[in-house]
């Protein structure tokens, strides 16, 4: 059944973060669809993100934790969901390393209290509420591992994970799978590639390495920058969401892929040079020779790529937004937008490494 024709009402866990946000925003501005974005506000989570939606009459905020079970009782029997959208979650690799309770805590503890609620309020719905509702749940590609040179994960890749990060992912997918067959809910599962694009949170590799570039400091890329990741521009991350929810049948899995294969050091060296064009440095040197290496990640993954082919076919799919403009667009949007930024390197993260705890 799908819902594209209807205004649905859509519950977004995490919706202040960065992905979140964007599908926050897509929705309102090229939907009919009413939204509740919930969201702690944890150090990753900003309403300086949702500013575009900010007083729209289709748009509302609850400051909230998936773990908090009366909370999410209220905000469900209140705002009554047709779609709950779950992308609440510890997402940075590198912290996990450091500190891999706040992982289990949030993406496996809290996705079984989210579970619990939702399956409570989907059995007091109708016939005709429960055959519509969709619990979907957003997941990574980094559940299955490190892949060698050759190869692409699929839907039917077995469960390999390698960080405390992805393993707290792949315990979530699996307790999300587990309600269905358990409890008849009726769940989607979504596994994405690397995102990338305006509002995401400095810690990670593109933005990261914007900011320190225009900082006049050395761009630290771990080992040899050689690990490969697929790239997905965030706003087509959006929209494939949007389609999975809309359109995707209950006990299904998607992968969502930008067929945007490149190394990490190809990455930077990119970004470097869009950087040399619209913003060169004072000495007219280039961005690139701040290039530096440094000791690699504990168990950093080789490579990861998705074959979005189920997707694409099923689902009329696919990423509009190549690379290179994506990477275009993302660096102008953080030149243009320091205030957004800045307070972040200021209050919550400087730009130190982290994840180098098992060193």
């Amino acid at each position: 059944m799908s819902i594209k024709a209807t205004r649905a009402r859509i519950l977004v866990t995490g919706g202040a973060g960065f992905i979140g946000s964007a599908l926050v925003r897509h929705l309102i501005a090229n939907t009919s669809h009413d939204v509740l974005t919930v969201d702690k506000l944890s150090y990753a989570g900003n309403l300086a993100s949702l500013a575009m939606v900010e007083g729209d009459s289709r748009h509302r905020f609850l400051r909230a934790d998936i773990g908090d079970a009366p909370a999410l009782r209220r905000a469900l029997a209140e705002f009554q969901p047709d779609i709950v959208t779950h992308l609440a979650a510890e997402t940075h690799v590198d912290r996990s390393i450091d500190g891999p309770g706040a992982f289990v805590e949030s993406n496996i503890v809290g996705t079984f209290v989210l579970l619990t609620e939702v399956l409570d309020y989907w059995r007091g719905l109708g016939e005709g509420g429960r055959a519509a509702f969709r619990f979907h749940h957003i997941s990574t590609d980094e559940v299955f591992g490190s892949l060698p040179a050759e190869g692409v994960f699929t839907e039917a890749s077995p469960y390999d994970p390698r960080s405390p990060y992805s393993a707290s992912k792949a315990a979530s997918d699996h307790l999300v799978r587990a309600w269905r067959h358990t409890y008849g809910l009726p769940v989607i599962v979504t596994n994405c590639s690397n995102n990338f694009g305006p509002h995401q949170f400095p810690e990670k590799l593109i933005p990261l390495m914007i900011i320190k570039a225009l900082a006049g400091e050395p761009l630290p890329i771990y080992g040899t920058g050689a690990n490969v990741r697929d790239w997905l521009f965030v706003e087509d991350h959006a929209r494939a969401l949007t389609r999975v929810f809309e359109a995707g049948v209950p006990g299904e899995t998607y992968l969502i892929g930008g067929r945007a294969e490149r190394t990490n050091l190809e990455v930077v060296k990119s970004l470097c040079l869009r950087l040399d064009a619209v913003r060169p440095r004072p000495d007219g040197a280039s961005y690139l020779d701040q290039i530096s290496f440094v000791p690699d990640r504990p168990g950093h993954d080789q490579r990861y790529a998705i074959d979005c082919a189920k997707i694409e076919r099923d689902l009329a799919w696919r990423p509009e937004v190549d690379f290179d403009a994506g990477l275009a667009l993302t660096v102008d949007w953080y030149l243009a937008h320091e205030a957004w930024w800045g307070p972040i390197l200021a209050e919550r993260y400087a730009g130190e490494r982290l994840g180098v705890a098992a060193q």
